[in-house]
């Protein structure tokens, strides 16, 4: 039967003819990009009336330890000279062809997994640097049982601040390693050569020598447990003289609105309205991306070296959660890729563990010793197949982790976000000038840590 004939068949009128009289229910305008924000809802915000947050802490004495680089193709690997400042015997050392002397100096050496690096009291007599593979750091328990302590990876070293001493540890390949060593007795035969070197690590020794507490902050003389009238040591709590400073940062665009769509196509929705809430949707993700990612302020760029470790075998099992609690108080929150999450919950399955199970903000989430772990896709998956994941105490009366925003910015519609009307061009087109203004800080080193280089 043709069209023709199902309409003179039809005793009633069709649906598709009904629609041309009659209005469709509609959504606001969707979008992939919005995701839970997690980060940006439990963050405790500070605000910044002045746009600069100062961080005042007591006087550390610094002693380098962060990660040194590599270069070299093929099976040959090279220390970069400049690097070599992260070891803390070299520590702010600034004569380049000192540097390129020691870079040379190293001596690749290769090892299988299961081979010892280094054994526990044996003399320490050579600094190792971790060019490529997982190495374990093994103490012998009470008992003569093995303790795996922690993990080492590419970048991290050992033996630096150990000259004349012993190994208090073992040293085990993991994986296939490539070490880079260099015997203390090579850098002492430099530093007679290098005034430059020798006047260095004289100031290294000196550093060594303050008295400090644990943490590397200047020590605070206290008498306790004494009886009688002793003479009670003076004392002063010294401040750093160089604090860091936090300004604020910023996510900015333009939305542009032509003018004959925002009058006359505004019902039954506002165009200009869901034109904004789409792009402060879209600001507030890129807020979230740069608290994670920024090399400035980023949570991911200013994990203490203290406070980095690696897995124990790859994926992020229960171990490590528990070694990143161990090394702070009060940890609020943990922080990882959605695709980590189910690695995690991969290990705990194969462990026969169950992680906990809490709600916050009226979602239900996976907790570890109760500390809830947050999704965040903002934190990066390498092309390896690995990520990291953060933990933090938040809050300034905890000495946490801290976002910072100013409130009250013009046009604001959101805490630290404004809009701004700023004209019709010629051609009928409105533009509206969308800002948040924001930034992060760490107010102390262990406030904040991460897993890194986890197999998801």
């Amino acid at each position: 039967m043709t069209e023709s004939d199902q309409r003179e068949a039809r005793l009633s009128l069709g649906t598709a003819a009904a629609r041309r009289l009659a209005t469709t229910t509609k959504t606001p305008p969707q979008m992939c990009e919005i995701s839970p924000r997690w980060l940006l809802r439990v963050l405790p915000w500070v605000d910044v009336a002045a746009g600069v947050y100062r961080v005042n802490r007591r006087l550390t004495y610094p002693v380098g330890g962060g990660r040194v680089s590599f270069s070299g193709t093929g099976s040959r690997i090279r220390v970069v000279p400049p690097s070599l400042t992260e070891l803390p015997p070299l520590h702010g050392l600034e004569d380049g062809d000192v540097l390129e002397t020691l870079a040379r100096l190293f001596e690749q050496r290769d090892f299988a997994p299961g081979d010892t690096i280094a054994r526990a009291g044996r003399p320490a007599d050579e600094i190792l640097l971790i060019a490529h593979g997982r190495v374990t750091r093994l103490q012998s328990g009470e008992y003569g049982d093995r303790l795996v302590r922690d993990s080492l990876a590419e970048g991290d070293h050992a033996g630096a601040e150990l000259p004349g001493g012993a190994w208090e540890f073992t040293l085990e390949a993991g994986t296939a390693c490539t070490v880079l060593a260099l015997p203390w007795e090579e850098l002492h035969a430099a530093a007679a050569q290098s005034p430059s070197l020798r006047a260095q690590l004289e100031r290294h020794r000196a550093r060594m020598s303050r008295p400090r507490n644990k943490w590397g902050e200047a020590a605070i003389a206290i008498a306790a447990g004494h009886r009688g009238e002793p003479v009670l040591p003076g004392t002063f709590a010294d401040y750093d003289p160089g604090p860091r400073e936090y300004e604020l940062s910023v996510s900015q665009t333009v939305l542009r609105v032509h003018t004959r769509v925002a009058d006359l196509f505004n019902q039954p929705m506002d165009q200009t309205e869901e034109q904004l809430r789409l792009t402060i949707e879209a600001v507030r993700e890129s807020q979230e991306r740069e608290l994670v990612n920024n090399r400035d302020f980023g949570l991911l760029h200013n994990v203490d070296r203290g406070q980095r470790i690696h897995p124990r075998t790859g994926p992020p099992g229960p171990d490590d959660l528990d070694a990143l609690l161990c090394r702070r108080k009060k940890s609020r929150y943990f922080l990882a890729h959605p695709r980590a999450i189910a690695a995690f919950h991969r290990q705990c399955s194969a462990q026969g563990v169950y992680p906990d199970c809490v709600e916050l903000h009226g979602a239900r989430l996976t907790a570890w010793r109760g500390v809830p772990i947050l999704p965040c896709d903002k934190i990066p998956v390498s092309r390896a197949g690995t990520s990291s994941i953060l933990v933090m105490r938040t809050g300034e009366a905890d000495q946490g982790v801290v976002g910072l925003r100013q409130t009250g910015v013009p046009g604001e519609r959101e805490p630290g976000l404004g809009v701004k009307f700023t004209g019709v061009d010629a051609r009928g087109i409105a533009s509206y000038l969308v800002s948040a203004y924001y930034s992060a800080a760490v107010l102390v080193p262990d406030a904040l840590g991460a897993l890194e280089n986890a197999q998801v």
